[in-house]
């Protein structure tokens, strides 16, 4: 193998691959990359066996091979390079000579022929959704990801394929669900007869959302034999799913709330945390009261190891009045997870679901994303 391409580019790719490989491995060619030529570009691949990256570059290709080498050594290499001259690659027996201007280096590979290989779809794309729409709720849901080993069917994102695709997690203390539109594309509507639900370790949609820029726009996904694929521009991420049901969420969401409150995100944001000061750090507890006729909301906690605080705000108000108890810190995800300058909360009662919702400008309350938690119940 023998080529050229633009540092940059390279520096990307390999990047976008290491963070890929698993930290812990028995095969020593899953700590590697995978170097090769393909259709006139370099092509950068890595995997787990859980998840898999492939990334494709422009190169001016003389020789064509295939190599891997330790993604960790290349990864650190690369990054201390100046960001000057272009890369140049070539293979001699097992080893790659990497020059960049006046930086050289020799490293030792692993055959090539005994990377696992990484599937390819054979089936064409099962349809696509905007990557912005990812890139803005993502982020939002993974804080609810179950971490509990013993339950692994929530220790991904449910995926709900319909006229739009919904995606939810809980650990069963709180729940993100968020509704993303969808371009269907082939065989979708026969497909969704079969499956309509999917369960998506949330380390696929991390490497997702690394992957995408603010100037992509569709994300491509095709579903076979237990694993997904996606394909952003000249990347590809394929994972396994996770076997299992999914819990039947949607029955805790409550259709009418009694109470409703909209408050500034930034003054209760700051009062939550202030509160959570005062908590027990193991299973902290703040109060949250709120009184109709004064348009007031009273945030307080209080330890004996710490002593007490309380911070009134005001609010619109209607409907009963309410005192929850919350844990601080899924109060707080919740809290961040709302993009609004205002946040609206929704009660029936001290020991039901809470809902936190987006509310535009005209205080028009936006369903495409909706963040619950549970109270603390005494």
């Amino acid at each position: 193998m023998k080529l050229s391409c633009t540092q940059e580019n390279f520096k990307r790719a390999i990047f976008n691959t290491e963070r890929v490989i698993g930290k812990q491995s028995s095969l020593p060619i899953l700590e590697n990359i995978l170097l090769e030529t393909e259709k006139g570009m370099l092509k950068v691949s890595a995997t787990n066996l859980e998840l898999g990256v492939s990334i494709r570059i422009g190169a001016k290709i003389e020789e064509s091979g295939k190599i891997t080498i330790p993604a960790k050594l290349i990864g650190n290499f690369v990054n201390n390079l100046p960001n000057e001259d272009n890369v140049i690659l070539e293979t001699k027996d097992q080893v790659l000579q990497i020059s960049s201007g006046k930086y050289k280096a020799d490293i030792k590979g692993l055959e090539a022929q005994d990377f696992p290989i990484i599937p390819e779809t054979t089936d064409e794309i099962l349809f696509s959704f905007s990557a912005q729409n990812i890139r803005e709720f993502i982020p939002k849901i993974i804080p609810c990801v179950s971490v509990d080993n013993t339950r692994p069917e929530i220790s991904g994102i449910n995926m709900i394929l319909n006229e739009k695709i919904t995606l939810a997690a809980t650990d069963s203390f709180r729940l993100a669900e968020a509704e993303v539109s969808l371009n269907k594309k082939n065989n979708y509507s026969t497909f969704i007869n079969k499956t309509s639900s999917l369960i998506i370790p949330s380390n696929a949609f991390l490497e997702v959302l690394r992957i995408i820029t603010p100037e992509t726009e569709e994300i491509d996904v095709a579903i076979e034999e237990n694993q997904i694929f996606f394909q952003i521009e000249n990347t590809k991420i394929v994972s396994r799913l996770i076997n299992g049901k999914y819990p039947e969420y949607k029955q805790i969401i409550p259709e009418k709330f009694e109470t409703k409150i909209i408050l500034k995100k930034e003054e209760l944001l700051r009062s939550v945390k202030i509160a959570s000061l005062f908590t027990n750090s193991k299973a902290g507890e703040i109060i949250f009261k709120s009184t109709a006729g004064e348009g007031k909301i009273e945030i307080s906690a209080q330890t004996e190891e710490r002593g007490e605080n309380k911070t009134e705000l005001k609010g619109k108000i209607s409907g009963p009045d309410q005192e929850i108890i919350f844990n601080p810190r899924y109060f707080l995800d919740g809290i961040n997870s709302i993009s609004t300058q205002e946040i609206v909360i929704l009660i029936n009662t001290s020991s039901s679901p809470v809902v936190l919702r987006m509310i535009d400008e005209k205080e028009k309350i936006q369903n495409n994303f909706t963040y619950i938690v549970m109270p603390i119940k005494k």
